[in-house]
């Protein structure tokens, strides 16, 4: 979920996630497949529910591809075509299906000048501490996907930060992940403004790049439930243990 400046809404009705999007809030979907696509689920979620982003990642399409038979069809041919290894195969059918979610996502980019209506591909997590791979990588896969509405996901790491900052400076819309602390946000801040800074000086126009930086809740709540379960384990204090409980609660209602 992305915070946005307030747009009201006179058909928002009692819609829950048209009702967020009045309040500036919007709401991204967090997966993807090809049955999803072709029986028009995405494009059902944009404009009936106002979805006005999509992300995706390896594990979610490794799901999607090895637990139906959605993608054989495309394989075969893809096989028949040229030879690839288990990672280009992987590679091409994910870019197919942003391909489609970027089209389905297309009349919201253009309704608000390029401001949501993004669909973000990962660049490959074995390349979260090379910079120069993670660039190369995210600038091909955006010239394959060849969508405007793209966001090429990037790691916050430190060999991520300065990665962000080119691709940034080269026009690329980028999805910083795996942010978990309040510095490195900062330096992902500072990065993006700095790239953007870049690019402007080069003659680009800074209405025309968007970015995202995705703060994990759900890890930070993992990683919470464990300190609570032990604490709990150490201690007889009533009223300790009642505060205890009620966090464990609230992570449960949460979720």
């Amino acid at each position: 979920m992305t915070n946005r400046p307030q747009q009201k809404s006179t058909q928002a009705g009692t819609n829950p996630l048209k009702l967020l999007r009045r309040e500036g809030q919007v709401v991204w979907l967090d997966f993807l497949s090809r049955r999803f696509l072709a029986e028009n689920g995405l494009k059902r979620l944009v404009e009936e529910d106002g979805l006005t982003g999509v992300t995706s990642n390896p594990s979610i399409f490794e799901k999607a591809i090895a637990e139906s038979h959605d993608y054989d069809a495309s394989l075969r041919a893809a096989e028949k075509s040229r030879d690839l290894d288990a990672m280009a195969l992987y590679e091409h059918l994910a870019i197919e299906d942003i391909q489609r979610a970027a089209e389905d996502l297309r009349p919201v980019f253009e309704e608000t000048e390029g401001t949501d209506g993004f669909v973000s591909i990962e660049v490959s997590p074995y390349l979260a501490m090379d910079t120069e791979a993670t660039v190369g990588e995210a600038k091909r896969l955006a010239k394959e996907v060849d969508r405007p509405n793209l966001m090429v996901k990037v790691p916050a790491t430190r060999p991520g930060l300065p990665a962000i900052r080119q691709l940034t400076a080269e026009g690329i819309n980028v999805n910083i992940t795996l942010l978990f602390s309040q510095q490195i946000y900062e330096e992902v801040v500072e990065a993006y403004l700095a790239g953007l800074e870049q690019f402007i000086a080069r003659g680009g126009d800074a209405a025309r790049i968007s970015s995202v930086a995705s703060f994990f809740v759900s890890r930070i709540d993992v990683a919470v439930d464990k300190i609570v379960e032990e604490q709990l384990g150490h201690t007889n204090d009533t009223e300790r243990r009642r505060l205890l409980s009620s966090l464990q609660a609230g992570q449960e209602h949460r979720r």
